[in-house]
């Protein structure tokens, strides 16, 4: 590793980018020298900043103090948004290079590597303003902006996209980037399991060439199946884009998105009242005292929740139900599903597992010094329940789930499903 040719490409796409895209267009690269030379030791940058800031500076919180994260929680934050990072990189780089013939770009995969590598330096390098105090959040955010303005000048030198049409090209693969990581990031807090995305994992050959093949069932195979989808749905929206019907264009970009985090089908969520029977009056013997449901959408995507909340004031006792209908985003629930590894956790304070069982992927979380905890399913690759709160055990807790109508949730997986 020369990391004197790292910090010399850092200083030149961050200082006098319009020059050093069309140097990077040029040069010679593999997908493998790419995530070894440049892809895992920046992404590592906001990692571990963030697992410093987390588990040694602390977090202030007005009035209440500063908390801080035990080591063990912050080395596991740190590994997972890694791995995250490493994910969502490879994921963009198939949307830039599957979107490519729609914006009259040449289609690339190295290529496509190389632009989101390089656009995202100014986000990583930004990851530093963690460790900073208050005005560290500008900082993060200004890395972040100018990460976008970095993609809007490289698309025309590394996919070969008309300069007039990069704007929009950018603005579509933001959008999508956008969804993607909030998708992401929710699965994974809710079920902290993704896998870890390293050269020789899951299946992987990388060729010299630069081209990736991935085992069909791995996680990563089942990433680059999204991938041709979103190619083959890019070829329609280029069409209907050619045509000049405002009407085909919609259709074809809610198809995109299908094919992108639908598993190559568009998804209508639940509507409320269809999860509301999941929330029955009383839960593990305490009744309930509100709820909630809503749908939310936005460019063709969506999500549903209900939630409700039980109480017994005579004990004290009170716990929580939410699910979650991922929607439009059921192929990311997939992919989490496939990527879960057995994860489990035990000291004096609790303890903390994620594992599968009779194909549903599970995930619960004790208290013991608090008598708190939560408990949490995934059915059909894409709902959520979780039950949480205060109980004298666990066990409690899975009582309540298992309580529920989770068959007749899962019977549901299917509903709302149009193949594109």
């Amino acid at each position: 590793m020369d990391f004197s040719k790292l910090i010399a490409r850092v200083k030149a796409i961050l200082t006098s980018p319009a020059s050093e895209w069309s140097v990077i267009a040029e040069e010679p690269a593999t997908t493998y020298d790419l995530y070894l030379k440049y892809i895992l030791v920046l992404a590592a940058v906001p990692a571990v900043c963030g697992f410093i800031k987390m588990s040694f500076l602390g977090i202030h919180i007005p009035i209440m103090g500063t908390m801080h994260v035990g080591i063990g929680a912050g080395i596991k934050g740190m590994i997972v948004g890694y791995a995250l990072t490493l994910l969502g990189v490879y994921l963009m780089a198939l949307l830039i290079n599957a979107l490519a013939p729609t914006f009259d770009g040449q289609k690339d995969p190295v290529q496509a590597l190389k632009t989101v590598a390089y656009a995202y330096t100014a986000s990583w390098v930004a990851g530093i303003g963690q460790l900073l105090p208050w005005i560290g959040i500008l900082v993060t955010l200004a890395g972040g902006i100018y990460s976008i303005y970095l993609l809007y000048l490289g698309l025309p030198h590394t996919m070969k996209c008309p300069r007039e049409k990069s704007k929009a090209y950018t603005a579509v693969t933001i959008l999508i980037a956008i969804l993607i990581s909030w998708t992401v990031a929710f699965v994974a807090g809710n079920v902290a399991g993704l896998g870890t995305m390293m050269h020789g994992t899951g299946g992987a050959t990388i060729e010299d060439s630069g081209d990736v093949h991935f085992d069909a069932d791995s996680p990563l195979g089942k990433l680059q199946q999204l991938g041709q989808r979103a190619e083959e749905a890019s070829r329609k929206l280029q069409s209907a884009q050619k045509s000049g019907d405002v009407e085909a264009q919609k259709q074809a970009m809610n198809e995109m998105m299908g094919a992108v985090l639908g598993g190559g089908a568009q998804v209508e969520a639940l509507a409320p009242e269809r999860l509301k029977p999941f929330l029955p009056a009383t839960l593990a013997g305490i009744t309930r005292t509100d709820y909630s449901a809503e749908r939310k959408a936005a460019m063709g995507m969506q999500v549903s929740t209900a939630e409700a909340s039980y109480a017994n004031e005579s004990t004290g006792q009170s716990l929580q139900l939410e699910i979650t209908d991922m929607g439009s985003a059921k192929s990311l629930m997939a992919l989490a599903s496939w990527a879960v590894v057995q994860q489990d956790s035990e000291s004096s304070q609790g303890y903390e597992k994620t594992y599968k069982s009779d194909g549903r992927m599970l995930h619960e979380e004790w208290d013991n010094e608090n008598r708190q905890g939560e408990y949490a399913a995934v059915l059909g690759e894409r709902f959520i329940v979780t039950v949480s709160g205060n109980a004298d055990s666990i066990d409690v807790l899975k009582s309540a789930m298992n309580s529920l109508d989770l068959s007749g949730l899962e019977a549901l997986k299917n509903e709302g499903v149009k193949a594109n």
